[in-house]
C-alpha cells in the first residue's frame, strides 16, 4: 500500500507545481486578478482574526478599517475579471452588495447600532467565505492550483 501512495504523492506534486506555473502566468498576465487574490485571501485571514478578537477596542477599528479597504479591494477590482464571458456577469452583483453592506455596516456603527454594523459585518464575511469555497470548486483555477485536477 505504500508502494502506491508513493507514486500518487509524486504525480500529485508534479500537477501542484503545473498548477503553480499555471497560477503565476494568470497573475504576471493579469493584475486584477493579482489584486482581488492578494486582497480576498488577506480579508479572509485578517476577517478570522477580527472575529476572535475583543470588540470595541482600539485595535478593533484599526483591524476593522483595514478589513474593509482590503475587501473594497476585492470588490472593486472583480469589476476587471470577467473569466469565460465579455463583460459583467450576475457574480458582480454580490461584489455591489459586499460594497453596499459595508457602508451600511459603517454607518450604523458611527450612529452607536452596534447589533446592525455586528449583522452586516458578519454577513459581509460570511459572504467572503462562501465566495472562497466557491473558488475552490472543482474545475475552478484555485482548485486546479491546489488539487492539481
Amino acid at each position: 500500500m505504500i508502494a502506491l501512495a508513493r507514486p500518487v504523492l509524486g504525480l500529485s506534486a508534479l500537477s501542484a507545481l503545473a498548477g503553480v506555473a499555471w497560477l503565476s502566468t494568470a497573475l504576471l498576465a493579469s493584475p486584477a486578478l493579482t489584486l482581488h487574490l492578494s486582497s480576498a485571501v488577506a480579508a479572509l485571514a485578517l476577517g478570522i482574526v477580527i472575529l476572535l478578537r475583543r470588540k470595541g477596542t482600539g485595535v478593533h477599528r484599526l483591524l476593522g478599517r483595514i478589513w474593509v479597504a482590503l475587501m473594497s479591494v476585492a470588490a472593486l477590482s472583480s469589476f476587471w475579471l470577467t473569466g469565460l464571458r465579455e463583460g459583467l456577469s450576475p457574480i458582480h452583483l454580490l461584489s455591489v452588495w459586499t460594497l453596499a453592506a459595508m457602508a451600511l455596516a459603517v454607518y450604523f456603527i458611527r450612529k452607536g447600532d452596534v447589533k446592525r454594523h455586528q449583522r452586516f459585518m458578519v454577513g459581509t464575511f460570511i459572504g467572503l467565505a462562501a465566495a472562497a469555497m466557491g473558488a475552490l470548486a472543482p474545475g475552478r483555477m484555485l482548485y486546479r492550483l491546489f488539487f492539481g485536477a
